[in-house]
């Protein structure tokens, strides 16, 4: 777990929340004249400018959750799959619907849906249910879906946790806004609705504009609401950051969502994201990252250089990079030149290389000679990976720091983990008592790491990733800082989804294969990889090959076709 004592802000406590839900009412518009283009439209209406929440923001129509859309004996058709809380919760959001837009999903004891004047004969600012039991009808949750779940930003000084719900809208009704809460009702296509805000005209916020992006992928309303079937197509609580001078927000599936939650659990927007070669960037107060400025297609936005430790201890560094004096010397003056062991976890040129250097530097201002660590690199490396290291590391042992001139208690601990693959003289690093896990290059964060054999070994990376997964689970392992990219949340999930990655592209490999049985590497590689762009297929050639490698390896060819 992680020492708050380290955080680098002070904490401060979230506002409690609160819950309502929201309702996206659809329709498909038919085609109007000759030469236009049949689309749907989702329902959308204006705050007051008055509101407490977001005035004048355009929004999709809903509210607070209360305590009578719990209640049991409530008019309502719901469909079995709903638990209790979505069935409140979607409750809410057609009640809220019909007090702010004049729209109500309903029908009567004999199935046929409300209309306009049984809506006309309803007092929408008086108590809904006892109108509805008088009039017979019941309101109508069977078409009525999840889409997502947002729950608003730990640091928002008002925070709602929302469901947002789905549905056609009722044939025959014309919304009607209250012009109390709600005004000007619009029927409006998702990606008009985004044009228009980014033109200025309907400001909205980021929850709204997420969903909008999301809706615009979809062809027409039928195709939205099949996708639900199985549950909300996301949850999301967003984060915020500083991209320049600029806030920069994000939700689960970007990049550097993992590194906000790591700097600030709390939710506060204070830490810097933009890449800067020549900029410390504080992760802890035991933890810095500097990025050498060797960005390329290969190495994302450079390789990421770590210290651990404190002026009371000292620095383990971690991948100095590339011969770079300039970037050695700024890994240098961050730690106060005080650097008592340099670790490589690999012996590839964008990271070792710079350890010589490092040494170097050290040792010309009058420190003590810090060792380099590592594994020697191994007889399929290339020329230009060649490393031989001051002492041999040992798989699980401990390399740790204390404070008081190194005679007190130790403070860090990083603990060795031999995870070939990448490289056959690969490493990672387990931050013990803070659980954070350096993986080199064995996950990164934006893409997949390359196998690129004699060295590389594709059966060896993804054993190596079966270890790390359990190294996560045995010490509550949350956040990986990789040696390229942003640091990653969600551990044991990011290691899920690459393994599942790497062997859904493994059968991709194995059905090329049996389809050009006597085609060559280039043949395999356009059917394998016929959904990335075709500049990057001498890259994925090196990675096929490993997966070759391995499929002949597994004897997978001689295993019969299920289709045959």
């Amino acid at each position: 777990m992680l020492r708050t004592e380290y955080l680098l802000h002070p904490q401060r406590a979230s506002a409690p929340l609160l819950d309502a839900a929201t309702l996206l009412l659809l329709r498909d518009r038919p085609v109007r004249s000759p030469g236009d283009v049949a689309h749907w439209e989702v329902l959308m209406t204006r705050r007051s400018s008055k509101a407490s929440f977001v005035p004048g923001a355009y929004v999709f129509p809903g509210g607070g959750i209360e305590a009578q859309d719990a209640q049991d004996d409530l008019p309502v058709l719901a469909r079995p799959d709903m638990d209790a809380a979505e069935r409140q919760a979607a409750i809410a959001a057609v009640r809220e619907t019909f007090e702010e837009m004049g729209l109500l999903l309903a029908v009567h004891a004999d199935g046929r849906p409300a209309t306009q004047a049984d809506v006309d004969a309803l007092q929408r600012n008086a108590p809904l249910w006892p109108q509805l039991k008088a009039r017979g009808l019941q309101l109508d949750l069977r078409g009525v879906w999840q889409l997502a779940h947002w729950t608003a930003d730990p640091i928002v000084p008002k925070r709602f946790a929302v469901p947002f719900f789905v549905a056609l809208a009722p044939q025959g009704q014309t919304p009607q806004a209250d012009e109390s809460e709600q005004f000007e009702p619009v029927w409006v296509q998702p990606r008009q609705a985004l044009e228009q805000h980014y033109a200025g005209q309907m400001p909205m916020i980021y929850p709204t504009i997420r969903t909008l992006e999301r809706l615009s992928g979809y062809a027409d309303a039928q195709a939205l609401l099949q996708a639900m079937r199985n549950g909300p197509l996301w949850r999301s609580m967003p984060r915020s950051g500083r991209m320049g001078s600029q806030e920069y927000r994000c939700m689960e599936d970007e990049a550097p969502y993992g590194e906000l939650c790591l700097v600030c659990p709390d939710g506060q927007d204070v830490h810097q994201l933009q890449w800067d070669s020549t900029q410390v960037r504080p992760l802890r107060k035991n933890l810095l990252r500097l990025t050498a400025p060797n960005a390329s297609i290969m190495t994302g936005p450079g390789t990421n250089s770590y210290l651990v430790g404190e002026a009371a201890t000292g620095y383990i560094a971690i991948d100095p990079g590339p011969d770079d004096a300039a970037h050695v010397q700024r890994l240098f003056d961050a730690a106060g030149g005080d650097i008592r062991q340099i670790v490589c976890t690999h012996s590839h040129p964008d990271h070792a290389p710079g350890a010589w250097l490092l040494q170097a530097l050290c040792v010309q201002h009058g420190r003590a000679r810090p060792p380099v660590l590592g594994l020697p690199s191994g007889p399929g490396a290339s020329a230009h990976s060649q490393f031989s290291p001051d002492r041999v590391l040992q798989d699980e042992e401990l390399l740790t720091l204390s404070g008081q001139g190194g005679n007190g208690k130790i403070t860090h601990s990083l603990q060795v983990l031999y995870t070939p693959g990448h490289a056959s003289n690969h490493v990672c690093l387990l931050l013990v008592e803070d659980a954070l896990l350096f993986t080199g290059d064995h996950i990164l964060n934006g893409s997949t790491t390359i196998i690129n054999p004699p060295d590389g070994n594709m059966a060896a990376y993804l054993d190596s990733l079966q270890r790390l997964d359990e190294v996560c689970v045995a010490h509550q392992v949350e956040f990986l800082l990789p040696a390229h990219g942003y640091v990653l949340g969600n551990a044991r999930q990011v290691i899920a989804q690459l393994r599942a990655h790497r062997l859904a592209r493994e059968a991709k490999v194995l059905a090329a294969m049996r389809v050009r049985p006597d085609g060559d590497e280039q043949d395999w590689v356009a059917l394998a990889y016929a959904d990335t762009p075709q500049a990057l297929w001498p890259l994925a050639t090196r990675s096929l090959q490993a997966h070759v490698e391995r499929i002949h390896a597994l004897g997978l060819l001689d295993v019969a076709h299920p289709h045959a």
